[in-house]
């Protein structure tokens, strides 16, 4: 199983909306704390259960809370008392620290409270944003539903039931921070909803589950031909022979076609996403997630993936792998695996690996223990062999570290 050429890909959108530098995440379901640092390709590795998910959640349920609502969001998840740690107080923290193109740093910080199963409120809301050398170009903090300080002279007025970013998108100054947080994906692909036939929708976004990837993939035909160029070559290396996929109507929905070559060159095989298996349609969904683009020419900001080597045999991982990296040059990728096939594809140099694992009820989240790294740049064990050993853990001097630090919440200013 050959990769595509990476040496010379073809024109792509420009580079990403943001880069996702550090997540803090203070009693967000099994977290009860972290702060870790994320690359352009990062690798969640754990057992199933361990909280790899968590992670992906809490940065949804940023996404989510200014997408519709903070209510809405926490409703979305049944409750208050489920999206916080039970062993807990009541608060939930997350702090998200990013790059803007204009390499300008965005610093995000929401603090909720819940009083019980049913009320909740946001305790403050902060944002900062400091230019590259340093100038602190915009800033505002809410404290129990009231601006407190502001760099704007008349800011908008709060609303009870949204983050404040919401109200304040409507400015300059803070627009692109809350699209490039709005603009964060997460998948977990759904096979059967890929196969069954699709009513087109626009295509601006693949769905959450996949179901509407026939009308992105009509929409990258019409406005970045060389991004599906792209995907198409990835699928034709996971199933030999595949040299075009395009959109199909079916009365008034639509679905996937695939042409495959055969020995007759003057008789191509066709077959439909009914076809395929659930690997490859995961990987067909992780494909077009990665190589997705926002609009205006813009790639999506971050695409996080939950386990996409799922019912793919071995050796296509190596080529999903090769998509990611690719990607990853443009568009942020967060992975969560337990593949040891994927993981011994990964560069240290260029990739980040994140361990984690559950004790005691707790989800530790750190990069891999320093034993474990330095085996694997001796090249004693990949760390896929590390994995299938059991011996990928966190450092726990990292995690020493991190639960030692202050949260911001506790901080003055």
């Amino acid at each position: 199983m050959s990769l595509p050429d990476r040496t010379a890909p073809a024109s792509h959108p420009q580079q990403a909306t943001f880069l996702l530098r550090r997540v803090v995440i203070q009693d967000y379901k099994s977290i009860r704390h972290c702060e870790v640092e994320l690359g352009p390709l990062t690798f969640l590795v754990g057992r199933n259960g361990s909280g790899k998910s968590n992670f992906l959640d809490a940065l949804r349920f940023v996404a989510d809370s200014l997408r519709t609502s903070l209510d809405q969001a926490i409703r979305s998840r049944v409750s208050p008392d489920d999206i916080r740690h039970q062993r807990s107080g009541l608060a939930v923290l997350i702090d998200l620290n990013f790059s803007l193109p204009d390499q300008s740093t965005v610093t995000y910080e929401i603090l909720i409270i819940s009083f019980s199963s049913r009320s909740f409120k946001v305790n403050s809301e902060r944002l900062r944003i400091t230019a590259e050398s340093g100038e602190l170009l915009a800033y505002y903090k809410v404290t129990s539903g009231k601006v407190t300080k502001s760099s704007i002279e008349n800011p908008p007025a709060s609303q009870a039931d949204r983050l404040y970013l919401v109200s304040a998108s409507g400015l300059p100054e803070f627009r692109r921070a809350y699209d490039a947080l709005t603009a964060m994906t997460f998948y977990d692909f759904n096979p059967e909803a890929m196969r069954s036939i699709q009513a087109p929708d626009t295509g601006e976004s693949l769905r959450r589950d996949g179901s509407n990837v026939a009308s992105v993939v009509a929409r990258l035909n019409d406005e970045q031909p060389e991004l599906l160029d792209r995907i198409t070559q990835y699928i034709g290396a996971i199933v030999p022979g595949v040299e075009k996929i395009e959109s199909i109507s079916l009365g008034p929905s639509e679905t996937l076609k695939f042409t495959q070559m055969t020995g007759d060159p003057l008789a191509p095989h066709e077959f439909y996403l009914w076809n395929m298996s659930d690997g490859t349609l995961r990987a067909l969904g992780s494909l077009v997630a990665a190589f997705q683009f926002a609009g205006r020419g813009e790639m999506v900001g971050l695409v996080a993936i939950e386990e996409p080597e799922n019912s793919l045999h071995p050796a296509a991982t190596a080529v999903l792998m090769g998509a990611f990296q690719e990607a990853a040059t443009r568009t942020q990728i967060l992975i969560t695996s337990h593949s040891p096939d994927l993981l011994d594809k990964i560069d240290l140099d260029t990739d980040a690996l994140l361990a984690v694992a559950l004790r005691d009820g707790v989800t530790n989240i750190a990069p891999i223990d320093k034993a474990s790294l330095s085996v694997i740049r001796r090249q004693l064990y990949t760390p896929g062999e590390l994995l299938r050993m059991d011996q990928l853990e966190p450092d726990q001097e990292d995690l020493a570290r991190q639960s030692s630090s202050t949260p911001r919440s506790e901080k003055k200013g």
